[in-house]
């Protein structure tokens, strides 16, 4: 279980089950435990600073590398 935080302002973005190993470039939203941001025309923002994490794309979220961090276990 990954969570994954703004690079910006370390605000609590989401609960993601990662699986498999690499960079967490999609989040597929059936995998996502907990959501904390906001959606605004198809774009994925902090709460906290609005800064864009990602592009809503349907079924997943395509991820802005350097916008966010995370920590936690991959499940491989």
């Amino acid at each position: 279980m990954l969570t994954i935080k703004c690079a910006k302002c370390s605000a609590k973005l989401m609960k993601y089950q990662k699986i498999g190993n690499g960079k967490v470039l999609r989040c597929f939203k059936d995998r996502i435990v907990k959501d904390y941001t906001i959606k605004k025309d198809n774009l994925v923002l902090c709460p906290h600073c609005l800064n864009v994490i990602g592009t809503d794309k349907g079924i997943f979220i395509k991820m802005n590398q350097g916008s966010f961090t995370y920590s936690g276990t991959k499940n491989c």
